[in-house]
């Protein structure tokens, strides 16, 4: 069994300022555990390297609070966990894929621990673009109260969550004026965020598989891949288990929606409360052999 999950909304709450969608310590050591005995990945549409920092700043605080604290709750080790950021454009994973993508699109690397790795990123070619366009969308939310711009590297977040009603029209009407000068970028519709990205044969379905293959797994018929994600950008990831033939897409909402999963839950809450039993019902696998 293969995890995969998303972020925000499903590993954290929705929250007004997307700076502050941090990780409950007893949500982390959830994950912790679901690390430490399934391999697992985080596909966020954040940056790669922010949802590592954003993890390691709420430990920060938490340390300030109590030193004990510290010690019960331990960060997710990141030597276990595997991260794709960008809706899956930036990936990192400690073996090369021979199957997905041109070799110059991954670069080896070291990461903090001194493991190596190995970077996959198909999107690297529209940096300066992007940094063009967050800088035309960063003038337009500086003129519209509440609005904001997320630069998540490979792609861009503008948020009109703390958006005025009656001025979320007049946004999106600006946003789809600016972009039309960018014919290799589309627009897609999050929850009360538009997400630009470059025009490619890339989601997190695509991230999902690449991932099964540079971890060994794509060819195995008995390996269950579980995705859980509440967004619109989840709906790929769910697509390509479909496909597959086998595994678990689960969707997070609160109420019933058209969705390509065939399971749900409603909340993080919900979502901890699974991780927590699949934890411990590997364990019970575990014990068991041992009988």
């Amino acid at each position: 069994m293969v995890v995969f999950l998303d972020y925000d909304g499903t590993l954290s709450p929705i929250v007004n300022n997307p700076d502050q969608a941090f990780m409950s310590t007893e949500m982390r050591s959830a994950v912790r555990e679901i690390g430490e005995h399934f391999p697992t990945a985080i596909i966020s549409g954040r940056s790669r390297n922010k949802c590592r920092k954003k993890i390691k700043l709420k430990m920060k605080r938490e340390k300030k609070r109590s030193s004990m604290q510290m010690k019960v709750f331990q960060f997710v080790r990141l030597n276990n966990i595997y991260y794709a950021g960008s809706h899956g454009m930036d990936i990192s994973t400690p073996t090369v894929s021979l199957n997905y993508g041109n070799h110059e699109y991954q670069t080896r690397t070291i990461d903090e621990k001194g493991n190596d790795m190995v970077n996959f990123c198909p999107v690297r070619d529209f940096l300066p673009r992007i940094q063009t366009i967050k800088d035309k969308l960063e003038k337009i939310a500086k003129d519209i109260k509440g609005a904001s711009v997320e630069d998540n590297k490979f792609c861009l977040s503008v948020h009109y969550r703390c958006v005025n009603e009656e001025n979320v029209g007049k946004l999106k009407e600006m946003v789809e004026s600016t972009m039309e000068f960018y014919n290799d970028f589309r627009i897609s519709e999050g929850k009360k965020v538009m997400e630009i990205h470059p025009i490619i044969n890339w989601d997190k379905g695509r991230a999902l598989q690449y991932l099964l293959d540079t971890l060994g797994f794509e060819d195995s018929s008995n390996v269950l891949p579980i995705y859980i994600g509440d967004d619109k950008t989840d709906e790929d990831a769910f697509k390509m288990i479909k496909s597959i033939g086998r595994g678990f897409p689960v969707a997070v909402s609160t109420t019933p929606k058209e969705t390509e999963a065939l399971y749900s839950l409603r909340d993080p809450t919900e979502v901890m409360s699974f991780l927590i039993l699949l934890a411990k019902w590997k364990m019970g696998c575990a014990l068991s052999k041992l009988v």
